[in-house]
């Protein structure tokens, strides 16, 4: 198994075609990194 070179540098990282990870983490282009959330639409935004 050739190593993926988008690896966060675990050594267990699992990438699909979209470039997300099974822990969580996506491919940005540059890194990877946790995507930014983002509160569903009728869920209150308390970060103001």
């Amino acid at each position: 198994m050739q190593e993926d070179k988008r690896c966060c540098g675990s050594g267990t990282c699992i990438i699909n075609e979209e470039g997300v990870c099974w822990c969580g983490q996506r491919w940005d282009g540059e890194k990877m990194c946790f995507d930014v959330q983002t509160p569903a639409p009728d869920e209150p935004d308390n970060n103001k």
